[in-house]
């Protein structure tokens, strides 16, 4: 690939190759924007094809964090680092501490948290160099773990799109069908229970299913069984690429609003749902509280203060909806373009983000 053009072509800012011949480190960090604030974003381990692939993946990561950190309201911008290898082989300590250093050597631009292929421990050994990382162990100032607060804002997220399909926020009553019953789907099923939806779960995980069943009086079908249940609301929270042309037919519901990333296959699904009258929550502002709340770390953790922003992912919805009718456009379109407003706002009254010792955004000691 032409590195130079790609990044021109779509607004990088900085591409940094760092090796470790030592510790076997070879990891790729990938700067899109930093108009809001330091590029934050996680550090994925991966068994890539090639080097290029890896670039790629880097690349798109990191822009998809630019618009989840604009459009959750967040002073960030967004980046990613992917490390080429076996998380479950070629892990050592010293490869991670030697990571943490080249996270320094960026004197805060780009702040980091654990993401696929990682660990907290991971982590740990980051902050051993460097305070430019989240996730860490609580000892350190982490906000523990993020599924809870990742479910309460679906949770938030959900309520707001019904509103706009049904013209209120309660969910009592309403049948929802949950794809996945993870960490982050069980606890958002709690939510839902408690509000008396009424709930329908499947998952390959037969003991997870059963778990729903046996706490929240689910109903379980089988996994390709899910697209095609008389329900209100469908929330994916397992795969992406479910919103596809094989399973839009068989929706009966009216709205989409569920924590997995990358929901729609390709953009014109989005207009498809869209066409259809599916009120659909864009997943990567639905599910921007973990997030959310890891960003709350850079200031000193405070939950209450953090939960209080992740329920903001509602009245973040709303300006979705509100963005979608003004322009007419897909809802998907409309994050985007929340994002690129805000975005765009800043970088008049702000050049290029430059960190220096006065930074409000450096992390407390």
């Amino acid at each position: 690939m032409e590195i130079f053009n790609y990044m021109e072509n779509h607004d990088y800012e900085q591409l940094v190759i760092c090796q470790d011949k030592t510790s076997g480190l070879k990891a790729i960090i990938a700067i899109h924007d930093t108009t809001l604030g330091p590029a934050l974003g996680g550090t994925r381990m991966w068994t890539y094809a090639s080097e290029e692939e890896a670039i790629e993946d880097a690349l798109r990561l990191a822009k998809g964090m630019t618009y989840k950190n604009a459009a959750a309201g967040l002073d960030l911008g967004g980046g990613k680092t992917v490390i080429i290898g076996n998380p479950k082989t070629d892990k050592n300590p010293e490869m991670f501490r030697a990571f943490g250093r080249f996270i320094e050597g960026l004197n805060g631009r780009y702040i980091t948290a654990e993401d696929v292929g990682t660990t907290e421990e991971d982590m740990d050994l980051i902050h051993l160099e460097t305070d430019y990382v989240t996730g860490v162990s609580a000892e350190f100032g982490s906000s523990g773990n993020p599924s809870p607060v990742t479910a309460f804002g679906v949770y938030k997220g959900m309520k707001a799109a019904a509103k706009e399909a049904f013209g209120s926020d309660s969910l009592e009553g309403k049948t929802v069908a949950v794809q996945g019953v993870g960490n982050v789907a069980y606890t958002l099923c709690e939510y839902l229970h408690e509000e008396g939806a009424k709930l329908i779960v499947t998952d390959i995980n037969k003991e997870a299913v059963q778990r729903a069943v046996d706490a929240f009086g689910a109903t379980a079908v089988e996994t390709d069984e899910i697209y095609s249940q008389e329900a209100d609301i469908f929330a994916p929270c397992a795969l992406g690429a479910i919103i596809n042309d094989d399973t839009i037919p068989q929706l009966k519901v009216k709205v989409i609003a569920g924590s997995a990333n990358n929901q729609l296959k390709n953009p014109e699904h989005g207009d498809t749902i869209h066409e259809m009258g599916i009120v659909y929550a864009p997943d990567y502002v639905i599910n921007s509280g973990g997030v959310i709340n890891v960003a709350d770390e850079l200031a000193g953790y405070n939950r209450e203060r953090a939960l209080k922003r992740v329920a903001g992912i509602y009245d973040t919805i709303e300006k979705i909806f509100a963005i979608s009718k003004r322009d007419n456009i897909p809802s998907y379109v409309a994050a985007d373009r929340l994002a690129e407003e805000r975005i765009a706002r800043v970088a008049k009254s702000r050049g290029q983000f430059l960190q220096n010792e006065k930074s409000v955004l450096t992390r407390k000691k």
